[in-house]
């Protein structure tokens, strides 16, 4: 992998205390012990509280810091231009910004996202909206009209390598915590320019990334996954819930479909 994001959704950040989401960040720093970089997410609804958590990645040794919009209230536009703006402002790390409409109730569009990103501490974007046209056009925007040099990752695992083809930089992936070999697999055949072999390891990987991106959520699927894999990692914290017998035996089906358990036999009914 090429970088690490520490206390994701993936890593149930709303379930943590403060000093656990530091705790964490600091054993992944010195994990990593620099051979990647490592994005703290120091996502809080109140603007205080994500600078404060974005001092204390800084002093634990983080690279950068990731963060999505304040969640719970509605926020209009200027409202969210003013957090990422204080918090950029305020924080000693580079600043990625991380549009997830679909868990925080406060979409940012592809135009405000174009204003902020000339903020010159707002490295980059992880985008997690469905629509991909909305990728594109801050791809379209940030690249040709603007030509600034900003990281634009989609966030969405099934969207990899049509995000690269359409001059996206990569992604902040759920699937790569399970299959990275995998998911780099797809980022280096799209960027040599094979986008044919590209697609066709987006389409191997789709078993698992539907199963990651829909119901039951991906926190319980991604943990299964890797104990089914040998890495016992625990189960969510409540009250997030387990996976049931049924959603199991589809996640190891979907593995074994990916090629990294054998293969399951299915039943028919």
């Amino acid at each position: 992998m090429h970088g690490i994001m520490a206390t994701g959704g993936t890593g149930e950040f709303p379930h943590l205390s403060d000093d656990e989401r530091v705790m964490t960040t600091k054993a992944i720093v010195a994990g990593a012990a620099g051979r990647v970089p490592v994005f703290a997410n120091t996502s809080a609804c109140a603007t205080h509280d994500a600078v404060r958590l974005s001092l204390q990645a800084a002093e634990v040794g983080a690279d950068a810091i990731i963060s999505v919009p304040p969640y719970y209230f509605p926020l209009s536009e200027p409202a969210l231009f003013s957090f990422f703006t204080v918090l950029a402002d305020r924080s000693p790390l580079p600043l990625f910004i991380y549009n997830n409409p679909g868990y925080t109730g406060n979409p940012l569009s592809p135009s405000l996202l174009v204003e902020l990103l000339q903020h010159p501490n707002i490295a980059g974007l992880k985008q997690s909206e469905s629509d991909l046209g909305h990728f594109v056009e801050v791809v379209y925007q940030i690249r040709s009209a603007r030509r600034l040099d900003k990281c634009l990752m989609t966030g969405i695992d099934s969207q990899l390598c049509a995000s690269l083809a359409t001059g996206g930089d990569g992604i902040f992936s759920t699937a790569a915590g399970i299959v990275p070999k995998q998911v780099v697999e797809i980022f280096n055949l799209a960027t040599a320019g094979d986008f044919k072999a590209a697609q066709l390891a987006q389409l191997r990987l789709q078993p698992l990334n539907r199963f990651l991106e829909y119901e039951p959520g991906y926190v319980a699927p991604a943990k299964e996954a890797l104990r089914m894999l040998g890495w016992e990692v625990g189960t969510p914290r409540a009250p997030l819930p387990n996976l049931t017998d049924d959603e199991r035996t589809r996640l190891q089906r979907a593995l074994s479909d990916v090629g990294v358990l054998p293969q399951v036999e299915s039943r028919s009914t």
